[in-house]
């Protein structure tokens, strides 16, 4: 393909290629992942089948044995399928319970967030907590200040149905938590993206300006506001990006465009190194 395109990248200069059916890495991988699976019911004989034929496997590998500095994968079949063999061999970091996916909205207005848009069904307090630090630690890697919206159909208190009091107490753990964090909730959109209607419900909110990054109370809504609003406001869609895993890692969707596929890689790129830099800062203090 890249003859027939008269691209001027060579293979084993600009890129390296790894090849499942004709690779000398290949008992290596197969019997580190199995050392890996062994007792979550692979055999060396479902290892050997599994290292041929899934490129997800193989990628998380390379990053498990520090020969590739993140992966970029999911462009074809099921996220969780994806998600559940990246988390099998790179695992989460240290302290973190689940992980999560983010979603960015490039608009006129700015960037804005979405999460969690593919994981966590109907999340605990305790992961939305957990979801919203790793979020906010990733809005900020794009330079940007976090403005955190806890979302809900209710107001500050003024319905009690279980969504509403799982943000509600969301709130007050994320803000023990991490007190210089800019957050509020639970509340309605609209009162997350405007400062005027939110100071007539709640003048002494924690939250200035429009919020930039939306917490929701389930998958389902945040994966909903994401899609529409992505369509209706002919916005750049970014992601998702997985949070939590313990290497830099990212699983997209099938509908992913080419332009998404190179800016998921960039950000993974960043990623691998921080992660450089906090190992380094890690190895020094030891």
């Amino acid at each position: 393909r890249i003859k027939r395109l008269g691209l001027r990248i060579e293979i084993d200069k600009d890129f390296e290629l790894v090849d499942p059916e004709d690779d000398p890495r290949y008992r290596s991988y197969w019997e580190t992942y199995y050392s890996i699976m062994q007792r979550r019911g692979v055999t060396p004989a479902i290892a050997r089948t599994i290292v041929r034929t899934n490129t997800t496997v193989i990628g998380a590998l390379m990053v498990y044995k520090r020969e590739a500095d993140a992966v970029v994968c999911g462009v074809t079949g099921q996220y969780h399928e994806h998600l559940k063999d990246i988390i099998d061999i790179i695992g989460l970091k240290p302290g973190v319970e689940t992980p999560a996916a983010m979603n960015v909205l490039v608009l006129a207005k700015g960037h804005y967030f979405f999460c969690d848009t593919h994981i966590n069904p109907d999340p605990t307090i305790a992961q939305i907590s957990e979801m919203t630090l790793l979020a906010a630690d990733e809005v900020k890697r794009f330079g940007i200040k976090p403005k955190v919206a806890l979302l809900s159909h209710s107001n500050f208190g003024m319905v009690d149905c279980p969504s509403a009091i799982k943000m509600r107490s969301a709130y007050a753990d994320i803000r023990r938590r991490d007190p210089s964090l800019e957050i509020d909730g639970e509340m309605q959109a609209d009162v997350a993206l405007s400062e005027e209607i939110r100071a007539a419900i709640m003048p002494g909110s924690n939250l200035t300006g429009s919020a930039n990054l939306f917490i929701m109370p389930t998958v389902e809504s945040a994966n909903i506001a994401f899609n529409m609003l992505k369509v209706l406001a002919d916005g750049i869609g970014i992601g998702p990006l997985l949070l939590g895993a313990a290497r830099p890692a990212h699983i997209l969707t099938p509908s992913v465009t080419p332009r998404g596929i190179i800016n998921a890689s960039a950000l993974a790129t960043v990623a691998a190194q921080v992660f450089e830099d906090e190992m380094g800062d890690e190895r020094s203090q030891r």
